[in-house]
């Protein structure tokens, strides 16, 4: 995909195809609809979308189960920010894109650009991000609208289907790799790395020279965990105590541990064992109230280990990790389906029955 970026010019519809959540909460389903393709402002680009990746993130935003105002509050109805496409009009202030340039759709619509947390690269933590499929409609939605200033660019040599994704799952586990200081030779340990983000991360490890330990269930995740660049995996239903397997493996724990499966975290700590500077990176967030760490002092004082915590990606990160993808190093391998199956899709994603990544194509029916 992708051939769409060689015109300069399009026809641009009125309505377009968005994946609508209805009933949002607990029962929440995906309908494809008909909507309105968004005006844009002076400093705005129109950016039509090929695909989007579905990530859980986008679950818990249609379910309602985090700490934050409901989308209808913000008069969302679409979901996604792993979106891939093509620029196809822009605002008369907009000085640097163009028609015909590829861009995606990030889980950060825009920032502030002025607090400490923007100017020093870390836009991520600003206090007055927008959030897509939150608080604006996201890439659930076949137009979106975007700010020159925040859009993230696609380069040549990447499919939109490993670029969607890289939008926020690849570049969101690369920014933790970098921030937990993992180094190459170390054990990286991922619980539940047969999923979308850490079968991403586990490439990404794999490319920086760490060694990778995948945590998960079944035949195939682990062959595609194996596929993917992992050295070791272990089957949690297999075993009576994964961690303490973990453990065996790496010859006395994990040099870093990175969460994206949820239910991991109450045991996340023990994956460290007695490796000195060991650390949990907590990526994966979870309803309100559930799965949280019970930490000893003790053991984080005498083997000098730590939990910390990262968001998503800065634009900065976003580039590198696509880069990452450009020389081959991310070779994620989804699953196409086209709108018809947008709610079937979603639906396996909240119930655990996804393996890797699904990616939505709206070219396909």
């Amino acid at each position: 995909m992708g051939g769409i970026a060689s015109s300069t010019t399009f026809d641009i519809p009125k309505e377009c195809i968005g994946g609508v959540v209805v009933n949002e909460g607990p029962d929440f389903r995906i309908e494809v609809k008909n909507i309105p393709v968004p005006g844009i402002k002076s400093d705005e680009v129109l950016i039509r979308m090929n695909c989007t990746g579905l990530c859980m993130s986008d679950v818990h935003y249609m379910l309602n189960d985090w700490s934050m105002p409901p989308m209808s509050q913000f008069g969302t109805q679409c979901a996604g920010h792993e979106g891939a496409g093509v620029i196809v009009k822009v605002g008369d202030r907009v000085k640097n894109l163009k028609v015909g340039q590829r861009a995606g759709v990030k889980p950060i619509a825009d920032i502030c650009h002025t607090c400490a947390e923007c100017k020093s690269g870390r836009e991520m933590y600003c206090q007055n991000t927008t959030l897509a499929g939150l608080q604006v409609d996201g890439s659930y939605k076949q137009y979106i609208k975007s700010p020159e200033r925040y859009t993230a660019l696609i380069p040549d040599g990447i499919s939109d289907y490993l670029a969607g994704p890289v939008m926020c799952s690849a570049s969101t586990i690369y920014s933790s790799l970098k921030e937990s200081g993992i180094r190459a030779g170390n054990w990286a340990c991922f619980p539940g790395g047969g999923g979308g983000v850490g079968i991403q991360g586990v490439q990404l490890a794999t490319a920086m020279g760490i060694r990778t330990i995948v945590v998960d269930t079944g035949a195939e995740r682990e062959e595609l965990a194996k596929k993917m660049g992992a050295e070791a995996f272990v089957d949690f239903k297999e075993v009576e105590n994964a961690a303490a397997k973990v453990v065996e493996i790496t010859e006395g724990g994990a040099h870093a541990v990175f969460v994206t499966a949820i239910q991991s975290y109450p045991i996340s700590v023990d994956y460290l064992g007695s490796r000195a500077g060991g650390v949990v990176m907590c990526i994966g967030l979870p309803p309100k109230g559930k799965f949280h760490i019970d930490l000893d002092p003790s053991k984080l004082v005498f083997r000098n280990q730590s939990v910390k915590g990262t968001l998503v990606s800065s634009l900065a990160d976003i580039d590198a990790t696509l880069e990452f993808a450009k020389r081959g190093k991310l070779r994620l391998e989804p699953t196409i389906v086209g709108i018809s199956k947008f709610n079937e899709s979603v639906q396996k994603l909240k119930n655990g029955q996804v393996v890797g990544r699904i990616v939505v194509d709206f070219n396909l029916p």
